[in-house]
């Protein structure tokens, strides 16, 4: 039923995460932690962990949904913020670039031909798992694990595309011969990049198709300090 108000004081209890899934990039092993395997301290401390140690988080919806929920979490159970890390966040390139029918995963996934969210029972699922249903357990899991499997799959898709992606050669020393979006060293020099005042080199990654600039300036024009008279 559409916007139904519910007052606090109607609340039988209030929402929480109840599982969540996470993987390495380029690595095969998928995480799985639940209140219902694991307990709720020992999930929110793996979430904590894993945010902890990565440089950059990649997600759909991520920055909006997922990581402020997990915040509340912390929280709750005493934790200081995780170490900074920058957002990948999927659904705002496929709005900011695309027009896509619909902006969803599972639907900007099958556009792509990369495969398709798992199919379960709806809102029913919630409901048997939050009884304990082991068989709804288990798609749960498959659920978020596919989803982190289809997350990559369309990260992979859309790299060349993402503006503002975290820098790979910041974290290699700023050099000019990896690419910027993907860290890979199969760039072809292609033109040159103008700005207002100066000239740089132009490549084009063949592993991921961005097109980025080296960090030497080749030209330009000197601009000496303006000269005040009295």
């Amino acid at each position: 039923m559409f916007k139904q108000n519910v007052s606090l004081t109607q609340l039988v209890e209030t929402g929480e995460v109840m599982c969540f899934s996470a993987k390495w990039y380029g690595q095969e092993p998928v995480s799985f932690y639940s209140t219902h395997h694991h307990g709720k301290t020992a999930m929110v401390e793996a979430a904590h962990e894993i945010l902890d140690d990565a440089d950059a988080v990649i997600h759909y919806n991520g920055k909006r949904f997922d990581i402020p929920h997990l915040n509340r979490e912390f929280l709750a159970e005493g934790l200081t913020p995780p170490s900074p890390f920058a957002h990948v966040d999927l659904l705002n390139v496929a709005k900011k670039q695309f027009r896509f029918t619909s902006n969803k995963l599972d639907h900007v996934a099958q556009q792509l031909g990369l495969g398709a969210k798992t199919s379960h029972t709806g809102f029913q699922l919630w409901i048997d798992c939050m009884a304990g249903n082991e068989e709804a357990w288990e798609l749960m899991k498959t659920y978020n694990e596919q989803d982190v499997v289809l997350t990559e799959k369309v990260y992979d898709a859309l790299l060349p595309w993402i503006p503002s992606h975290p820098n790979y050669r910041l974290y290699h020393g700023g050099v000019d011969d990896l690419c910027p979006n993907c860290g890979s060293k199969a760039l072809r020099k292609e033109g040159k990049a103008y700005t207002s005042v100066s000239v740089f080199q132009r490549y084009r990654c063949d592993d991921c198709g961005k097109w980025s600039r080296g960090n030497q300036r080749l030209d330009g024009s000197a601009i000496s300090p303006a000269r005040h008279q009295g």
